[in-house]
Formats: structure tokens, sequence, C-alpha cells
């Protein structure tokens, strides 16, 4: 079954989750679909009378719950997405009685689907697996705030896009229109990745220099330790260069999609999402520090209203000036051992071609 499983992750093999939606949102895998066999309310229902009346009871309540149309209802789901997707998995929570009776009705009903015998818990362990890599396998692209290290790296053939997979750029002025994944979830899709990876025998892989936290979630320990002990990789531009993408990544492109979410509200929204931003720095930046770019932002935001973004070039050279150029130089000084490159755009990635060559030749 374990070979069976890596194999169908790393092919985005569909599946079939019959666990509780509650359980689904928090734990969901990306090639399954959600098509529960107890609904929330009856998940609980089941719960309360296994814990007071013991298996027995619960099952008898759990046949009661689903039957009839409701149960026929839940079955035609199951048969089409199969007849969509034969290869399809089907799996509960730890391979126990709700899967057992999903693939029963399902054999009853002409249709056959491979069990995951240990559910989802034998999947996360999998995927928990693949956190510990190697730090030999592991290039890790580093850069100043605004250096264009996302574009570097989604260019390069074997890497993963941490912030990609959190939905969120890293940074105080990270988080994005639509909201981060549950921990867990962000969690299985890493491990997917890494499992792919893995599997296909390809290295180095090129992840982005990241800290423990990527938004409100965090890294595995395990592959934050790697990290932390693997080459580092600098990649480098002007200062006016990073000032002019981070206008336009934080300003203009994110505009577009506040605009695009919230309509009429979305200068409110941006202007609450900018002020925030800025007021989680607020004690690094110190007294006189924020003061000053909080003026400039505020005007910034009001030459705005006018049809005017060019003002928030101004809090933007404050803040890469005063607090992000020299927190990243003093942490670069921390990982100087570390680093075995470094260069512009063109220049790094002509590096990892020539990495990928020699290792592949």
């Amino acid at each position: 079954m374990s070979e069976l499983l890596r194999t169908a992750l790393c092919r985005d093999t569909p599946m079939i989750d019959v666990r509780a939606p509650v359980e689904f949102a928090q734990t969901a895998l990306p090639a399954a679909q959600n098509f529960p066999i107890l609904n929330d309310d009856e998940r609980e229902q089941v719960g309360i009378c296994y814990k007071n009346e013991g298996q027995a009871a619960a099952a008898a309540l759990g046949h009661q719950l689903v039957s009839g149309e409701t149960k026929a209802r839940r079955l035609q789901e199951w048969v089409s997405f199969i007849e969509n997707h034969p290869d399809a998995l089907l799996y509960c929570a730890r391979g126990g009685m709700r899967s057992k009776l999903a693939t029963q009705w399902l054999n009853d009903a002409g249709y056959s689907v491979t069990r995951v015998e240990g559910g989802y818990k034998q999947i996360r362990q999998l995927l928990v697996e693949q956190y510990p890599v190697d730090p030999g396998r592991l290039l890790i692209l580093a850069g100043s705030t605004g250096v264009g290290k996302t574009e570097v790296l989604v260019q390069d053939p074997t890497h993963i896009d941490l912030e990609g997979l959190a939905n969120h750029r890293g940074s105080a002025f990270g988080t994005r229109v639509t909201m981060q994944p549950a921990q867990t979830v962000f969690e299985n899709v890493l491990g997917i990745q890494l499992l792919k990876w893995q599997s296909a025998d390809s290295d180095p892989l090129l992840l982005e220099d990241e800290g423990r936290l990527i938004g409100r979630l965090h890294l595995p320990p395990p592959l934050q330790a790697a990290m932390k002990a693997a080459s580092l990789v600098v990649l480098q531009a002007s200062f006016e260069a990073r000032a002019l993408r981070i206008h336009q990544d934080y300003i203009l492109d994110n505009w577009g999609r506040f605009e695009a979410v919230y309509n009429d509200d979305a200068f409110d929204k941006f202007s609450e999402y900018l002020l925030q931003a800025l007021n989680s720095i607020k004690k690094r930046l110190g007294g006189v520090g924020f003061e000053t770019c909080q003026n400039k932002l505020t005007d910034a935001l009001a030459l705005q209203s006018h049809g005017d973004t060019s003002g928030h070039l101004g809090w933007i050279d404050y803040l890469l000036a005063n607090y992000y150029d020299p927190m990243y130089t003093y942490q670069l000084n921390q990982k100087a051992q570390r680093i075995v490159f470094r260069g512009d755009a063109l220049e790094v990635s002509d590096y990892l071609a020539e990495v990928r060559t020699k290792l592949g030749s």
C-alpha cells in the first residue's frame, strides 16, 4: 500500500475523501474531493452515541441516519466520481468503518474502488516522512527585499515555491487578498511536492530563503533545519530596481487584486491592509521611524485617492533604507560561510543551470 500511495500522490491520482466536511477542511489533500458518508451533524451524533453506548449502537445510528434517499444520493456521488476517475482511491480517517462501509456499498452497486487501508492517517505519515531533507541536496536562494527571488525561483526546473503554497509573500506586507490555507493543508501540499522531487531524484532542489513563519504558517521543523544548513545563492539588484519591483508587486498588482475582490470598498480595504502591515513592525522601526514612515504612507494613500500611486515609492524607499536593508545585511552576515555564489538574475540563472549540468553529467 505504501508504494501504491507514493505513486498515487506523485501522479495526483484523484481520491474520494469520505470524512466529514469539518475534517476535510483542516486536512485536505490537493487531489481529493470530499464526498462524506456522514455530514458534520451526523458525525457528531454518531460520535456521542459511540462514547455513551458503544460501537454497535453507533453503527446502528449511522445506518439509520444514512439510509433511503440520503444513502442513494451519497452513493451516486461516489459512483459518478469513479466513472470519471476509474483509478480513484477512497479513504476515511484511519481506514476504519466509514471507508469499509463506503467500499461495500460501491461493491454492492457493481463498482470497485481501492481503499486506503490506513486512511488519511497513513497518507499523512508518508508526507511527514518527506520533511527531513539532506541539506546537501538543497540550494537556498537568498536576496534582499524586492530583489526578485520568486521570479528567478519559478523559472528553475527543480524548485518548490514555499510562498506560493502558503499564499503569502513572507514579509509584513505579504498578506494576500485570499486567505492562507490551514496549517495541515499547507504541510500536505508541501509534503507531496517534496515526495515528487524525491521520486524524480533531481538535485538540487531550489528553495527561497524563509524564516520560521510564512505569514501565520510555519515550516515543518525538519525542513527548517535542512534549509539553515544548506548552501546559499545570493541574488542581487540595485536599490532603485528593488524599490520599483516592490511598487509593482505590492502596490500596483496588489491594488488590482483588491479592486477585483472588494469593488467599491477596495480603497478602504487596501489602505487598511497597508496601515496594519506597517503597524505590525512598529516596535522594530522605533517611534520616530514608525511615525516618519506612517506619514509617508498616509500621504501616498491621499495621493492614490486621486489616482496617482507614485507617492508609495516614498515610504517604500524609506523602509528599504532604514529597516529591510539593515536587517537583511545583518542576517546575511550570519550566513556568510554558506554563500556559494552571488550575482544578478541572469548570472544566478546561469549558475544554477551550470550546477545542474555538472550533476547530470
